[in-house]
């Protein structure tokens, strides 16, 4: 039996509570699994003086691939979005983040481009009452994420692919992105649509149901999810995937949540779902499934609740649900 090594980062605030749930229910699937765990982020920074430990990123190195726990970035005080940080550090230029509900009539996949744009963090003072952001957009970055959801689209077999943008007023930037994403149409032989941002999110709320495969820069993929996860139940429930060339990160798309941290309430499904990304990344389609399926059981069912979906679960009754309604079948 195959042996998957993965760096498992626990986080801060309630990054440990769910990051060790969604280890638990990766371990209930049977498979051979060698886990690395660090910590990173406010806490560790606070008891080392490292927002990322030299020895996390050596254990990435190895692995090549990671399960992650919500991190505190300190605000303000120059400090890199670790993060940001991992990104670039690995390539990881596509955050893919499927939005689905129980019922499975909203169904999206948003790829948002993970690299650059204003998350780039380019910034000047150019006096104490002025800074400015650099907004950065490539054809190369723009290139591969357009590519990896058309690519999709084929797969998956969707009619269209839609590209979200504010070309009408960031004519050269976001203009370059719209340009790149026609000729990837043509390429693929995709039909294209075209959504302005701030469209994008009206048509998101009025009918999500019309939207299967989204692709969009840095700034908005990021607002887009956040919107998509109040269509479907929150952030508790939405996972996400940090996917390069050689590499990969998986994670949930909530924050750390430290009003709620060491109470044992934390919602782990966004984090066992981003187990299942992680493992249908490595080839383990039958197990990925078998997950996805225990926890949308678990979900229609309504039995256990977490308080974020109005109930008063607890994270480990949750965790043990759904690696209950695993073992059904």
């Amino acid at each position: 039996m195959k042996t998957y090594r993965i760096t498992l980062i626990e986080g801060d605030g309630i990054g440990k509570e769910v990051a060790h749930s969604a280890r638990r229910v990766l371990e209930a699937t049977g498979l051979s699994l060698a886990f690395e765990t660090f910590e990173a982020g406010g806490e560790t920074l606070k008891k080392t003086g490292e927002l990322i430990p030299g020895a996390l990123i050596e254990s990435l190195d190895r692995t090549r691939l990671a399960l992650k726990g919500p991190i505190t970035t300190p605000v303000g005080g120059g400090f890199t979005s670790v993060n940001v940080a991992l990104r670039k550090r690995f390539d990881l230029y596509a955050n893919i983040r499927p939005i689905r509900n129980v019922p499975g009539d909203i169904d999206m996949i948003i790829f948002r481009e993970n690299t650059e744009g204003l998350y780039g963090g380019v910034e000047r003072i150019v006096s104490p009452d002025r800074v400015e952001a650099v907004k950065v957009v490539t054809r190369k970055a723009s290139k591969r994420i357009l590519f990896k959801a058309f690519e999709s689209a084929r797969i998956l077999k969707k009619s269209k692919v839609t590209v979200v943008h504010k070309a009408n007023i960031l004519k050269y930037s976001d203009g370059l992105f719209l340009k790149i994403a026609r000729e990837t149409a043509g390429d693929f032989g995709i039909p294209l649509e075209e959504v302005i941002v701030d469209n994008m999110c009206l048509q998101m709320v009025m009918r999500p149901q019309a939207f299967g495969i989204i692709v969009t820069m840095n700034l908005y993929g990021d607002i887009l999810s956040d919107l998509g996860a109040g269509l479907v139940g929150g952030l508790g429930l939405v996972p996400s995937g940090n996917i390069g060339d050689e590499g990969a990160i998986f994670e949930a798309v909530h924050g750390s949540a430290p009003d709620i941290a060491g109470r044992g309430i934390a919602n782990p499904v966004a984090m066992i779902r981003s187990g299942a990304l992680l493992l249908r990344h490595v080839g383990e389609e039958e197990k990925a499934g078998a997950i996805e399926k225990a926890v949308n059981r678990i979900l229609a069912r309504g039995r256990v609740r977490t308080p974020d979906l109005g109930g008063r679960d607890t994270t480990l009754a949750m965790e043990k649900a759904i690696i209950a309604a695993m073992k059904e079948g």
